[in-house]
């Protein structure tokens, strides 16, 4: 039995059973400030800070428990491909290649050193959040306002805060005058929240999310409006930052596919190496051959088998993958990342300023009792009003948006806006209207104002009028202003607010809503004489409902359409409303059902695990709640994508196969415990990648296949001919040749294989399949043999019409040659083995060039035939070689038609 999503978040500690700091939100303040022992006036006493900092200690983020340098370093070789890779060298170095030798062990240095940065990445998203801590805090202590550092704070303590300082530790509002804090990297909350120091009482049994505790402030948000004072709660790793530090000094990532992939191969290519070195030695005892001729072979069959330059290969596959990526907007961080992309099947993706602009838009209005659809998006003025019939707007209109232009603290610029962004959406709407703003604002100057309160729910201005009358400008939430409005301008004029024409109104913000947009209302009146100060608001006359919402990115709705081509599914994971983040979910297509934090407080992990392939919309969720989803998927045998922004995704960007951080939006901890970086916040970018992600691993697959087909080659081609009694057909010294040649040039160009145009076309691999699998190991295994025989056919043939020394050169260029050909079969993995997509890689063709003129300079040039033990070719000798190697695509091509006919009979008798 399971508990609930959320239990294991954090280690429970004295102050969190006490109520006054756990449920704090739930508590009228001074109920709080009574339980932690402090009067907000006062505040603590010095004595007092001092006997509870001894027991809460510093307000800081604990540091990671740190392994040692050497054994982190040695850690990167324990797998066993590198282990392969070592004894490769060792092998390499016995036999008298020291050169050899020397290239293996850099190669798995570089591996090695790779690693091991790539595990400090945890530790620099560590520092990357203390980095962000506030060094000071005003407090109230002993009665007096003072200074103190921020980690000298403790439970009890009374912080003031102002517009524009970040919050120092996490604490209950006791002060909140017109308090509005941008949590959004906390949150997810794409707006700053207003604050109140109202008591919140959650709808269900569980907690309420953060975005909901409106009496509360949290380590690291900053107020973006107001005054406010608030008694501490919690300090260091016991507040909700703290919750995300212990996750990432605790979590681990998941090793990716291709690390599975390669260890799994590591260990079967360690298991064929000793199987042929056994065989060998135990045919060559039985005929009798001495026991340093036996081991000079079985050191050489040991090379055959081990393709010393696949990590050499592999990280040029990854590199250059890399490289294109990041002219795309994909930064990424770690080279196993790209192919973890490739094979990604779901992608948990956040809504603001990934999927959405980012960008407040007014998409709809209501004035004079017509809906009307507002074009344009973002804070550019281009676009228009424009009614259903697709009329514009006329002067109605722009009557009924006057006071969203002059209730109004935003202001347009060339490189955006300043101030809110929901203002600086009303005064877009107003400039489509045909209204200037800043011109309305001159003429009609501000003489007061109520500013906007989250009790109130409403701003209200005062402007100068004529006659000395004084002109009330209103915009605030559509039910409040309701209560506070006597009529309604309509078509017809301003006539009352009737109950008929407030079930009409009530009607358009519910479908307003309903659509995920952000509902605001308008309202104006006029008072008698100038207003000295701010008065009490007359009756007032309702002109305009305006519907906002963050329009999704232009891209984005392709972008997922090549998801679903692609067989990715796409998963919304967002701090906001619900009914906000289904409305976009709607408009891109996104299946499934929408659940909240709530909703997951009340599951188990059983539960989420079992229903998280149904869901489409996280809505409302606490970071605690989106590691949880990314794990619930990695049970589902998904390799999750995950993107996020703030400090509340770091803990789910590392707990995902592949973490994506916003390069624009992001801060730093999201980027340091990310993959890969998005340097245009763009969702389409993610698929790009995944397109390039999936090129890579069919690059990968075709130069392992090309390898290993070479080293089954190779032990195939020795042991037969020991077998069938003949002279081995290849010497140490040329099975390095051909390792060197075969996994150099042509396996690199294999390496840069442009991407098939179908290649997001097709479902993702299945995570557990092997690199491997039955299909590629029969086609590796027929390759071989055909390599075999036909080199030891060609020797035997050979050696009866011109001698052993011809014969064993015809041999060991035969073997060369088939290398050239095999590549073809290893670009066309599963397509047509000959086509025009083979001229596609002009790179190959070179590489295939040059493997050939360094092989004819091995057989006639004088120096290379002393090294490699060769003798001259004839022409005609040559063409036989020639020949026989063709016979590998030839065998390859008859194969997969008898597979088809096969396929054809099957289906006809079915």
């Amino acid at each position: 039995m399971t508990g609930p999503v959320v239990v294991g978040a954090r280690t429970p500690t004295a102050d969190q059973t006490d109520p006054a700091a756990r449920d704090a939100y739930r508590l009228p303040p001074e109920t709080v400030a009574d339980g932690l022992g402090v009067d907000p006036a006062a505040g603590l006493g010095t004595e007092e800070a001092a006997e509870r900092a001894a027991t809460h200690g510093p307000n800081r983020l604990a540091e990671p428990a740190r392994r040692p340098e050497w054994l982190r370093f040695l850690d990167q070789f324990r797998n066993w491909l590198i282990g392969i890779l070592l004894l490769a060298a060792v092998v390499a170095g016995a036999i008298g290649d020291l050169r050899d030798a020397a290239v293996i062990t850099v190669v798995v240095q570089i591996n090695a050193v790779l690693g091991y940065l790539q595990e400090r990445r945890a530790e620099r998203s560590l520092e990357a959040l203390r980095r962000m801590l506030v060094p000071t805090a005003r407090v109230r202590r002993d009665g007096a306002e003072q200074e103190v550092a921020a980690d000298a704070l403790v439970p009890g303590d009374v912080v003031l805060l102002e517009a524009g300082d970040r919050v120092p530790a996490d604490g209950r509002l006791t002060v909140a005058e017109s308090v509005e804090v941008a949590e959004a990297a906390l949150t997810g909350e794409s707006q700053p929240v207003a604050k109140s120091t109202a008591a919140v009482q959650p709808a269900g049994d569980g907690p309420a999310p953060l975005a909901e505790r409106t009496g509360m402030l949290f380590m690291n948000t900053a107020l973006t409006r107001g005054r406010a004072e608030m008694v501490v709660t919690a300090t260091g790793m016991r507040t909700e930052l703290g919750t995300i530090a212990e996750a990432l000094r605790t979590g681990a990532e998941p090793p990716s596919p291709l690390q599975v992939q390669l260890d799994s191969l590591g260990r079967r290519l360690a298991l064929l190496s000793g199987v042929a070195v056994v065989l060998y030695a135990l045919s060559a005892l039985v005929r009798g051959e001495s026991l340093a001729d036996i081991a000079l072979r079985a050191v050489a069959l040991a090379v055959a088998a081990i393709p010393e330059g696949l990590p050499a290969v592999l990280a040029l596959t990854l590199a250059l993958g890399v490289y294109r990526m990041a002219r795309r907007g994909a930064v990424v961080k770690r080279l196993a990342s790209v192919e973890s992309l490739g094979s990604a099947t779901v992608v948990c993706s956040d809504k603001t300023g990934t999927l959405t602009l980012n960008e407040m838009t007014v998409r709809a209005l209501w004035a004079a009792g017509r809906r009307y659809d507002v074009t344009g998006e973002g804070y550019s003025t281009e676009g228009a009003v424009r009614a259903g019939d697709g009329g514009p707007g006329g002067r109605e209109v722009a009557e009924a948006v006057l006071p969203f232009a002059l209730c109004n603290d935003a202001r347009l610029t060339d490189d955006g806006f300043l101030g809110d962004p929901t203002e600086a959406a009303l005064v877009v709407l107003a400039a489509k209207a045909g209204l200037d703003a800043d011109g309305l604002r001159a003429r009609s100057p501000r003489t007061a104002e109520l500013p906007f309160d989250a009790a109130t729910k409403y701003m209200a201005t005062f402007h100068a009028g004529a006659d000395g009358r004084t002109l009330v400008r209103v915009k605030g939430a559509v039910d409040v202003l309701l209560d506070l409005c006597g009529s309604v301008r309509t078509a017809d004029g301003t006539r009352p607010l009737d109950e008929r024409r407030r079930a009409e109104i009530r009607a358009v913000t519910a479908e307003l809503g309903g659509a995920g947009l952000r509902v605001l209302g308008a309202a104006t009146a006029e008072l008698e004489g100038e207003a000295a100060g701010p008065p009490e608001l007359p009756s007032l006359t309702l002109t305009a409902v305006a519907g906002i919402a963050d329009p999704p990115r232009p891209a984005v709705k392709e972008a997922m359409a090549l998801c679903r081509s692609a067989g990715v599914s796409v998963k919304m994971i967002t701090g906001d409303h619900a009914d906000t983040a289904a409305a976009i979910a709607r408009e891109l297509d996104i299946p499934g059902e929408v659940v909240t934090g709530a909703d997951l407080d009340r599951m188990t992990e059983d539960d989420l695990t079992a229903r998280v392939d149904g869901i489409g919309v996280f809505a409302r969720v606490a970071p605690e709640h989106k590691a949880a989803i990314v794990r619930a998927l990695s049970e589902r045998g998904h390799i999750v994508a995950m993107t996020g922004d703030g400090v509340n995704d770091a803990a789910a960007l590392r707990a995902a196969h592949i973490g994506v951080a916003m390069g624009v939006t992001g801060t730093d901890v999201a980027k340091e415990a990310a993959d890969m970086v998005l340097t245009d916040d763009d969702f389409a970018t993610i698929v790009r990648a995944v397109r390039e992600g999936r090129a890579i691993y069919a690059n990968i697959v075709k130069f392992v296949r090309f390898q290993l087909a070479t080293n089954i080659g190779a032990i195939l081609t020795l042991l037969v001919a020991s077998l069938a009694g003949l002279p081995a057909p290849l010497t140490a010294a040329q099975l390095l040749w051909i390792n060197i040649i075969m996994d150099g040039p042509p396996a690199m160009a294999l390496a840069v294989d442009p991407a098939r145009d179908d290649v997001m076309r097709h479902p993702p691999r299945d995570p557990r399949e092997r690199i491997l699998d039955l299909r590629r190991m029969l086609a590796i295994g027929r390759a071989g043999a055909v390599m075999a025989l036909g080199t030891v056919a060609l020797l035997a043939f050979a050696r009866e019409q011109t001698g052993t020394e011809t014969a064993l050169t015809m041999a060991f260029t035969t073997f060369v040659l088939f290398q050239l050909f095999n590549a073809l079969n290893a670009r066309a993995d599963d397509g047509p083995v000959l086509g025009r997509h083979q001229l596609r890689n002009r790179t190959l063709w070179l590489c295939l060039a040059g493997v050939l003129a360094i092989q004819v300079a091995a057989v006639h040039v004088p120096w290379a035939r002393t090294i490699f033990g060769t003798v001259p070719l004839t022409g005609a000798e040559w063409l036989l070689c020639f020949a026989v190697a063709a016979t590998v695509v030839l065998a390859e091509l008859v194969w997969r038609a008898a597979g088809r006919v096969w396929r054809r009979v099957r289906g006809s008798a079915a």
